[in-house]
């Protein structure tokens, strides 16, 4: 079993040490970073399997490198953060983390959360999973390992963008409304602008031009077969 690296970034000593202490027990590789610029100098350099970023941080707060990680790969971040937690929810999520916790939260809830993503990220495909490869107008699309081809390109793509393409393309002319597209990428407790969506989709056409997205104004999106 591939053991999972963890990069946290979390200036409070004490909690910092409570959260690495549980993810050591669960068998993953845990570096600490205490300051946002040290953790910014290692983006270039460490290859983790997930970030946990405080947004509160001396030098460098959670949101520039967040920026700085996504502009590099589209490594899973999860954001915690003690300050106006609806706002800090919706601009995380809006740029492109993966998963929120506001703080004060259980040691416990984190470890679920952590589970969660590194399972749907790095799960290895099953035979039932390969069946379920898209090809569409000469991409390539696996919901299990969440790659997209351009004939034998692989097309970067970030996490949301993923989400909204799978959703679409899983369900060929079905029309999803951008609440229901929402709460599929974003979940149930996402507080954002429904322009986040048109966001998504706007980068999702710019990056796939062949694929169909037709626009159900008023409504939301489907993608059509040809």
């Amino acid at each position: 079993m591939e053991k999972y690296i963890i990069n946290l970034v979390e200036d409070e000593k004490n909690l910092a040490q409570i959260l690495k202490a549980y993810m050591v027990r669960e068998g993953w590789d845990v570096h600490h970073f205490a300051d946002g610029q040290e953790a910014y100098d290692a983006i270039g350099h460490a290859s983790p399997h997930l970030w946990i970023l405080d947004i509160m941080l001396p030098h460098m707060d959670g949101y520039q490198l967040l920026k700085a990680i996504k502009a590099k790969n589209d490594t899973p971040v999860i954001f915690i953060s003690a300050r106006d937690k609806d706002l800090d929810r919706v601009l995380g999520l809006e740029l492109g983390s993966d998963d929120y916790l506001a703080k004060p939260f259980l040691p416990e809830e984190l470890i679920i959360r952590v589970k969660r993503i590194l399972s749907r990220a790095y799960t290895s495909p099953t035979k039932e999973d390969e069946q379920k490869r898209i090809e569409l107008n000469g991409y390539f699309i696996d919901p299990t390992t969440r790659n997209i081809y351009d004939g034998n390109e692989l097309l970067e793509m970030t996490t949301k963008e993923l989400d909204v393409i799978i959703l679409l393309t899983s369900n060929i002319g079905k029309a999803f409304s951008r609440e229901e597209i929402i709460e599929y990428v974003w979940g149930t407790d996402y507080y954002g602008s429904e322009r986040a969506v048109d966001d998504v989709v706007r980068r999702v056409r710019k990056k796939l031009p062949r694929l169909h997205v037709e626009t159900l104004y008023g409504f939301g999106y489907r993608v059509l077969s040809s």
